[in-house]
């Protein structure tokens, strides 16, 4: 039987994963919710799954996490400026340990974007690319939860500011990519020793953002865009330090450069279905 391991088990995302991989007939004891702390997720191990703790930052904790592993989705971490020394700590207890594939979650468009967060996304597939395993580069576009979850901000404001121009953010909820991802690391098709997947649904702008959330909630919201100098002096007046309103307003500029836009129907053909549409989530957040 072929062992199962998604590490960051207790985040939104790997959560979701481990779950997947139980909804779709994996035995529960050949899946592995690897967590910094096992603690938070007695949910997981309560379906069943092995819990083990697996540190980032401490690659002794990562060396026992992996054992009896075939397949592994590393899920990449959510603290900017150490994700690649801490990913790589992963790649190597991974070889050390004879897991045979690694699924990564990277960033959509990673060859080319012009995104302030790729940098890492990007030197982490060097390190994979260099590993010798067999590879998948899950290159996820945005959560559309990035956005319904300030639903109840742009209803009460009325308005969503940006600078994305007419540039359009090809995003999907995060259950559709943990799907994605269960569906590769189940395939027996890997067909090269990388394989890369652009994920991400229906293209919308921030216009028609606005638009499906004054139509699913019945309040007007308008999307107002700005130069990219002007939202970051914007964001500074709400409180954001400078290098903090940069940043952000960068990944604007990046959206408004067609970053996070993708054409391709891998999320489609890896979930077996069309991406969750925008007003369905922005539907499900309302309630």
């Amino acid at each position: 039987m072929t062992t199962y391991a998604v590490t960051g088990a207790t985040g939104h995302l790997g959560r979701l994963v481990v779950q997947e991989l139980l909804s779709r007939g994996v035995p529960a004891a050949d899946v592995v919710a690897i967590a910094r702390t096992p603690e938070k997720a007695a949910d997981l191990a309560e379906l069943g799954a092995q819990v083990r703790e697996g540190d980032y930052d401490r690659p002794e904790t990562l060396a026992t996490a992996l054992v009896g592993v075939q397949r592994l989705l590393l899920v990449s971490g959510s603290e900017p400026g150490v994700r690649v020394p801490q990913h790589t700590a992963v790649i190597d207890a991974a070889k050390a340990a004879g897991v045979e594939r690694i699924a990564y979650t990277s960033i959509l468009n990673a060859d080319d974007t012009t995104n302030p967060l790729a940098g890492e996304h990007q030197a982490t597939e060097q390190v994979l690319r260099a590993s010798g395993l067999s590879v998948t580069l899950l290159r996820n576009g945005w959560y559309t939860e990035n956005y319904t979850a300030r639903l109840a901000e742009f209803v009460e404001r009325g308005e969503i500011v940006g600078a994305t121009g007419d540039g359009k953010v090809s995003a999907a909820p995060r259950a559709d990519y943990a799907g994605a991802a269960a569906a590769d690391l189940l395939a027996d098709d890997a067909a090269a020793p990388v394989v890369v997947h652009e994920l991400g649904g229906s293209a919308f702008t921030f216009t028609e953002l606005a638009a499906t959330i004054s139509d699913v909630t019945g309040a007007p919201v308008a999307y107002r865009d700005l130069s990219v100098e002007a939202f970051a002096a914007d964001l500074q007046q709400a409180g954001l330090d400078a290098g903090t309103a940069g940043f952000v307003a960068g990944i604007d500029a990046s959206i408004a450069a067609g970053d996070l836009q993708t054409d391709s129907d891998d999320l489609d053909r890896l979930l077996g279905r069309p991406a969750t549409p925008l007003a369905d989530v922005v539907r499900a957040a309302r309630g």
